[in-house]
């Protein structure tokens, strides 16, 4: 059972991996860093790249080797581990960082502020069973 949520948390990570090619255009990235220097521009579409890239690698991992993932191993401890930590990083960061008034009385924003927190949760559930399989394996 675990091995399926794996390739589901896989599979919308790699999905949130390639949409990222889509968020310059939909939130205007590009007009408003025109007001930023060239230096912090450039850093801001290199992170977001990075981003991307290890989205689209953490769901190409989960979803394909799921199996491997499960071996248990110290290996596989230390990498599930650090899958949890990261996403409950990602978690606080939904909450510590992001300002309310960014989402607060605007449906849609609101909407995805809590999708997205659903999607960490599920993230860390995931992982963390994973990593408890490979831990007692």
């Amino acid at each position: 059972m675990i091995r399926l949520h794996l390739q589901i948390v896989g599979a919308l990570l790699l999905s949130l991996g390639v949409a990222h090619a889509c968020f310059d255009r939909y939130f205007g990235w590009k007009n408003e860093l025109r007001r930023v220097s060239l230096l912090t521009r450039q850093i801001f579409f290199v992170h977001c790249f990075f981003i991307a890239l290890l989205l689209v690698l953490l769901g190409v991992c989960s979803l394909f080797y799921a199996d491997a993932l499960l071996t248990p191993g110290p290996l596989n401890r230390v990498v599930l581990a650090g899958f949890v930590v990261f996403w409950v990083c990602r978690l606080a960061v939904q909450f510590a960082v992001y300002d309310p008034s960014i989402w607060r009385g605007r449906r849609f924003f609101t909407v995805m502020h809590v999708l997205f927190s659903m999607l960490w949760c599920y993230t860390i559930v995931t992982y963390g069973l994973a990593l408890r399989v490979v831990w007692n394996g």
